[in-house]
């Protein structure tokens, strides 16, 4: 009997581990059998810089106006990521628009476009803020704790070298790429030293990253003239002259540009004409990969660290593989360049690290009972908090209101960036406490603006839903039991929609409103943020929330059935609409819609390490038989000449598939009428081109 009981509380013990990794599963890029997903995050990472020291990885990224400010993550082995510091906890301004005083602000500001080195057992962050000027941190450990120097001068976006003569160089500026010594302390900028190093018109942009290897000198900057492009200069000299490459285009792993908000007025004001113009699914503008910094393992492999604007999520980090060509780091694979997989094989993990030590993992904890004597570090505050306005008390979340018009002015917001490709997040609130003019609730910091919550008036309780975009207000008087309100926001986020919910009793959940409509937008650089807010809309303090229980669920994190692995399938190509078929005639094209025959029947076979081949239910194998052009598709009985392929996941039953042996991908022209082919470089970003397949 005993035993008995021991079993039964190991299988409740095991049942209930089981429900809550279920429940905290979140986006990572690994995929558990030696490759990766792009994107590296499912959510928000701007300007990434990327450092190596010995076998440890470092990665830092645009903040903001939000605080803590800039992001410092680490990683083994470039795919598994996890949250280690940020620079600094406030800023240290006077200036009362870095806390949302006086009326002023700060959104699409802030501090941005940090440049992360190591020199002499000290790392080193360089960025820019905005009226400030040059700033950086030190600190001996990249944990932290760091120290601050304000450098100012009018540099920004800039990337530095310290160079093997012991000065020390900053690359910086737009078109016109200039060349700054910095004082060896680094107190100043040497002004005298100012040269333009690469002039106007040489089709070069911005977002700098200097290296030197194997004594030349390599800027790698980005373009968004006309649209996203990332280009590499080299030179001898630190001085130039200097020649350049693009390096990457067009990769937009199937992603079109997100609709950019337009507006007119204060971005922060109630009654702002806003427009969120219809979607352009062909078109790239920075949807690509773009404007990021490279690196070397330790036996030699390079990579790049490459942002791209996706969609509402914000902008979001891709890790791509580099090939040298003729002393160019070229994106992308040998026969390929300057696009590159969303899906590939890791890079090699250094012979110092146990590469059991190395398990897939999210960088961030995102879910967050407010138990702690501390928030999560994937929490920030939307500008400066007063700190006396706020705690952890009881294990809940207090904030005090304050007066504020409206959310987009509502001092201790407390925001995390939302995470795609869909997730819910749900929060209790307590309103028992607030007093008449109090609002409290969970919003949508982005531009335009949208929240759910509650609104004291007098003696009513009334729960709103609120779209900043045309001021579109729904209300309801509710009575809340104990004063408490579960709070929901869903979104989908690849597709740039949300809507949200509300329950009385934790249960069942009501939704509330009408789908909104979600953007990217160059308003405040950012993308959705889910946000605990409570303020007071007549004009002064108030009383306060309690917020608890703050859960994200990701139903898409968990990957493991996307790819149809003991399945028979029929391939439909989106551009075409019709299915595959393995014809008697021996090539690979496409059918009639409704075709179900057995020869549109296929099925993948496992060649592990991510990589797969085609087999008909007939038996028969897919194979290229000479170059990839159309007609070279064809179909075999010997398995040992069948085509290996790394599976590309989509996502949704959306797939491509790679050739590991000219690293082209098999599509067909939905226009010409020609057989499939295996000349396909990439997806389009409507993925119309004939080369993204869905399986059924």
């Amino acid at each position: 009997m005993k035993l008995n009981r021991l079993i039964a509380s190991a299988v409740i013990c095991l049942a209930a581990w089981t429900a809550a990794v279920a429940q905290t599963r979140s986006w990572t890029a690994d995929n558990g059998n030696g490759t990766f997903t792009n994107p590296l995050f499912y959510d928000e990472f701007s300007d990434p810089d990327i450092l190596r020291v010995g076998d440890d990885y470092y990665l830092a990224g645009t903040t903001m106006h939000t605080v803590p400010g800039v992001n410092i993550l680490h990683s083994r082995d470039l795919v598994n990521w996890e949250q280690w510091s940020y620079c600094f906890d406030r800023f240290d301004f006077a200036d009362p628009a870095f806390s949302l005083k006086d009326g002023r602000e700060v959104y699409g500001q802030g501090i941005w476009a940090p440049c992360i080195r190591y020199h002499n057992g000290k790392f080193y962050v360089f960025t820019n803020v905005n009226g400030k000027g040059l700033q950086v941190f030190v600190a001996d450990d990249a944990r932290g704790p760091w120290k601050h120097i304000n450098m100012k001068g009018n540099i920004y976006d800039l990337g530095v070298l310290f160079d093997d003569d012991g000065k020390v160089y900053a690359i910086h500026g737009y078109g016109s790429v200039k060349c700054t010594e910095l004082k060896s302390d680094l107190s100043a900028p040497i002004d005298s030293t100012e040269r333009v190093v690469i002039p106007e018109g040489s089709g070069v942009g911005e977002g700098h990253h200097i290296y030197k290897i194997n004594g030349m000198y390599y800027i790698i900057s980005t373009d968004y003239k006309p649209n996203g492009r990332t280009l590499c200069s080299r030179s001898r000299s630190i001085w130039g002259p200097y020649e350049t490459v693009t390096i990457t285009a067009d990769e937009t792993y199937g992603y079109h540009a997100a609709p950019l908000t337009q507006w007119k007025g204060r971005i922060v004001a109630d009654g702002s004409k806003f427009v969120i113009p219809p979607v352009d699914s062909n078109a790239t503008a920075c949807s690509n990969a773009h404007q990021g910094g490279i690196v070397s393992t330790p036996d030699g492999q390079w990579w790049a660290l490459f942002m791209q604007d996706f969609h509402s999520i914000g902008r979001t980090v891709d890790l791509m593989p580099i090939t040298w060509t003729d002393g160019w780091p070229m994106i992308g694979l040998p026969g390929n360049l300057g696009r590159a997989p969303r899906t590939w094989l890791k890079p090699h993990v250094a012979a110092s690290t146990i590469a059991a030590s190395v398990t897939p993992h999210a960088p961030y904890q995102r879910s967050d009972d407010f138990n702690g004597k501390t928030l999560g570090r994937i929490w920030q505050w939307n500008h400066n908090p007063d700190d006396r306005m706020w705690s952890l008390t009881g294990g809940k979340l207090k904030l005090n209101t304050m007066p504020a018009p409206q959310l987009m002015w509502a001092r201790n917001t407390l925001t995390q960036r939302v995470i795609g490709p869909r997730s819910t997040v749900t929060v209790v609130l307590d309103a028992s406490h607030l007093k008449d003019g109090d609002v409290a609730g969970l919003g949508n910091i982005n531009v335009p603006c949208l929240w759910i919550g509650i609104v004291r008036d007098g003696s009513k309780t009334i729960l709103r839903c609120f779209q900043q975009v045309d001021n579109d207000t729904l209300d309801t008087p509710v009575t809340l039991t104990k004063g408490r309100l579960w709070l929901r926001l869903v979104g989908d986020y690849d597709h740039d929609r949300a809507h949200y919910a509300y329950s009385l009793d934790g249960r069942t959940f009501t939704d509330y409103g009408r789908e909104m409509r979600l953007s990217y937008q160059l308003c405040t650089f950012q993308g959705s943020r889910a946000s605990l807010f409570a303020f007071n809309h007549k004009g002064h303090n108030g009383g306060y929330a309690l917020f608890d229980n703050f859960t994200v669920d990701e139903p898409m994190a968990d990957r493991s059935a996307d790819i149809p692995y003991g399945r028979t399938f029929r391939i439909i190509n989106l551009a075409t609409g019709r299915p595959a078929i393995a014809t008697k005639h021996g090539v690979l094209y496409d059918s009639a819609p409704d075709d179900n025959s057995p020869l549109t029947h296929f099925r993948l076979i496992d060649r592990g390490g991510g990589q797969v081949s085609l087999q008909c239910e007939d038996g028969r194998y897919v194979m290229c038989s000479g170059m990839g052009i159309p007609g070279d598709v064809r179909m075999t009985t010997d398995s040992a000449k069948a085509e290996v392929f790394m599976y590309q996941d989509y996502l949704n039953h959306e797939f491509m598939l790679l050739s590991m042996r000219n690293h082209l991908y098999i599509g067909k022209s939905p226009t010409t009428g020609s057989p499939y082919s295996m000349d396909y470089k990439g997806p389009d970003p409507a993925r119309r081109n004939g080369a993204v397949l869905r399986w059924e």
